[in-house]
């Protein structure tokens, strides 16, 4: 599966173009803002765009997802509808962190763990991962062994969980219960900073140590 993470929003969201090397067919993963630069990403790449995934219902990784997905004509996916109250308060959002106005939105279909996603010919597993919100999900494509994590862990960190309905105990649950066991060779891709894996994080990360 390819990459490339392109940051968007004065928050530096990563949001990610994910395409099948086979088809070219790709998905775009939680487009927080930006629109014109994630469209010319997808144009300088040369593949097709059929959907747009979300890992979860903030602002800074949705706030672009409804404007590309009228662009491209593709529906928007995900995430688990323990968020929708994050959707349908995005205006809300939008006047608390001085983000242009979003309207609220609600996606084409839901997730819920257990389904599967596919990108052209790879498919990605949906892992439900509460924590940093309660419908927080993240996409693992086990054959590229390449994990799309969103706010739930980061290169020396976890996400926040003081927003409405997070939990610090649920997040680092979700980390140890349903992220680590998917191998330390496991490349995450994170909401936010640097690429790592979850083995240096289960090696070093101060918030995953007993």
């Amino acid at each position: 599966m390819n990459h490339q993470i392109i940051p968007v929003t004065p928050f530096a969201q990563n949001s990610t173009l994910l395409w099948c090397p086979q088809t070219r067919v790709a998905a775009i993963v939680d487009p927080g803002g930006d629109a014109e630069t994630l469209i010319q990403a997808v144009l300088d790449s040369g593949v097709r765009v059929e959907q747009i995934l979300l890992t979860h219902g903030h602002l800074d990784h949705v706030g672009a997802a409804r404007q590309l997905a009228e662009h491209f004509g593709v529906p928007i996916v995900g995430p688990h509808i323990a968020d929708q109250f994050w959707l349908e308060n995005l205006p809300t959002q939008s006047q608390m962190f001085g983000f242009p106005r979003c309207e609220p939105f609600l996606p084409d279909s839901w997730l819920q763990e257990g389904d599967t996603v596919k990108v052209g010919e790879r498919e990605f597993a949906i892992l439900l991962c509460p924590g940093h919100t309660p419908g927080h999900i993240v996409f693992f494509d086990a054959k590229a062994r390449l994990l799309i994590s969103g706010d739930v862990i980061f290169r020396g960190g976890v996400g926040r969980s003081d927003f409405p309905q997070g939990s610090h105990d649920d997040l680092i649950a979700s980390i140890h219960h349903k992220l680590l066991p998917l191998g330390d060779d496991v490349t995450f891709l994170p909401g936010h900073g640097p690429v790592s894996t979850l083995g240096e994080e289960r090696r070093s990360n101060p918030f995953l140590q007993a």
